[in-house]
């Protein structure tokens, strides 16, 4: 009966994503509707669609689980997740949204005039998309193998497919009404099971569960974790600076009208984050009073999927598991349809849009090519997905955030606040940030856990990697002011003037 009404969740949920993805087909019509959303997006439901691509699979089950694992450590993760919003909200959020740029490489180059540094935003694009959409796919093959027991492969393969159809039918118009409908479907899924499990807890009187000082105090060193101070200032780091280089969070900030609704739209986000972000540790403090100990080989991932049938007996835990099983579906799918059409774009006007323009000798925009980009969009992580399941699915996301901590976020603060960014300045702190966080990255996946500073730093590499690429950026362009382009000055007003002094000058000139 369980298995039933959760192929039955999980399938509710696929068709709407699609039904609802395919009236984009029928809105998108121009190149801006298939990228930007024609940039008319309101706050409200902008809002709600980055908050459903933002709260992922890490956040549906991999918080909880981390929590469930590591204890109040962790709780500093929900909060990091929230507060990058926050540091966004006053770095970048409107000089990005007038920048007129519809994807992050179009900025880049607008910055900074170079072909060069365009082609590797281009690059660190894909591969921070690439890398972030992995996971998600994760998640799929773990949710519905737990719920269904069907093959791994088969959770992975539906969220392929899916996602893909969703972004190649519509573009941006699609994947905002739904990822906006997908943040009500898992707040809905994530709450009600939460609260259920609440009254049944208060009512049996069953009291706080029997954990460790290690899980209920701060900063208590544990195994293989000795330095928890510095790894969860790393993290905070990483998630603050990580989020505003994320390409599938970026790109949502193009389709709002104006620099105003950029930052209403982020103060909103910030709220729906806060909401949701109040659940998951709920999850992990009941798992630990419900479920105190896994099996050998069980992933704390599963702890929000495995609890209802725990605690709720018959009928009652199989519509509880089924709905949770729906949520985690909603949040992969949201997720992996942002990241999806991030990488779709840039596939397609970086890589594939030249060479199809090339071969029909001339410059239409080629729907064909776009949902050729984007079937390449998914079908790249879902074979990598394959080779890197022992990763947990938080884990794999935080490196995510390192690298765009180490990229994205130098390049965009000094190109949005500091005239003095050069050409050579950016290339240098874009490659030395990507080759340090990666090979950071490489190091962990390889060798594992490593204890000791050496696996601290290798973890946890954002607290490192980020100065490093920043002070590489700044040292290298004050030593190179003959490539700081001759028209940053009349960019950084654009940047920084507000909407109505602009509507005015023009009235004024009328």
């Amino acid at each position: 009966m369980a298995d039933s009404l959760s192929v039955i969740a999980v399938a509710l949920v696929c068709v709407t994503t699609l039904v609802v993805g395919g009236l984009g087909l029928r809105l998108s019509r121009r190149t801006s509707d298939f990228y930007v959303a024609g940039r008319t997006v309101s706050p409200r439901l902008n809002a709600s669609a980055i908050s459903g691509e933002y709260l992922s699979a890490a956040s549906f089950l991999g918080v909880a689980g981390l929590i469930y694992d590591q204890g109040v450590d962790l709780l500093w993760l929900p909060v990091g997740y929230t507060l990058g919003y926050l540091v966004l909200l006053v770095m970048v959020a409107a000089p990005m949204r007038r920048s007129g740029a519809y994807t992050l490489p179009d900025f880049a180059e607008a910055r900074l005039g170079s072909m060069l540094v365009r082609r590797l935003a281009a690059v660190l694009v894909v591969a921070i998309g690439w890398m972030y959409l992995v996971p998600q796919f994760q998640g799929a093959s773990l949710a519905l193998q737990l719920v269904t027991g069907a093959p791994q492969w088969v959770g992975s393969l539906i969220v392929a497919v899916v996602v893909a159809g969703a972004v190649g039918a519509g573009g941006m118009r699609s994947i905002t009404f739904v990822q906006a409908m997908q943040y009500w479907i898992k707040l809905t899924c994530l709450a009600v099971p939460a609260f259920v499990l609440i009254a049944l807890w208060i009512r049996s009187g069953a009291g706080a569960p029997d954990v460790s000082d290690a899980w209920s105090l701060p900063f208590v060193p544990r195994s293989g974790d000795d330095h928890p101070i510095y790894r969860t200032s790393s993290m905070m780091l990483a998630l603050c600076f990580g989020t505003m280089g994320l390409p599938h969070v970026l790109v949502r900030y193009y389709t709002n009208p104006d620099g105003v609704a950029a930052r209403r739209t982020t103060v909103s986000v910030v709220a729906l984050l806060g909401i949701f972000y109040l659940l998951p540790p709920v999850y992990a403090v009941l798992g630990r009073l419900h479920l105190p100990s896994l099996p050998a080989g069980v992933r704390s991932d599963t702890i929000v999927l495995q609890l209802p049938g725990r605690v709720v007996e018959g009928i009652g835990g199989d519509v509880l598991t089924a709905m949770l099983a729906g949520g985690a579906f909603a949040a992969l799918l949201s997720t992996a349809s942002g990241l999806a059409m991030a990488v779709t774009g840039v596939l397609h006007q970086e890589f594939l849009r030249p060479r199809l323009s090339r071969l029909t000798g001339g410059d239409a925009f080629g729907f064909g090519g776009f949902r050729l980009a984007a079937v390449a969009a998914v079908v790249v992580p879902f074979v990598i997905a394959r080779f890197v399941e022992k990763i947990g699915i938080a884990t794999t996301v935080g490196f995510a955030f390192s690298l765009a901590a180490a990229t994205f976020a130098p390049l965009m603060i000094l190109g949005v606040w500091w005239r003095g960014l050069s050409r050579a300045g950016a290339v240098a702190g874009l490659v030395v940030g990507a080759l340090a966080s990666t090979s950071a990255g490489l190091v962990t996946y390889a060798a594992g856990a490593l204890g000791g500073w050496p696996g601290a730093l290798l973890a946890n590499p954002a607290a490192w990697c980020a100065p490093l690429a920043f002070a590489t950026t700044v040292i290298v362009s004050l030593a190179t002011p003959a490539s700081i382009p001759r028209d940053t000055p009349r960019l950084m007003v654009r940047l920084h003037t507000p909407e109505r002094v602009h509507l005015a000058r023009s009235r004024l000139s009328d």
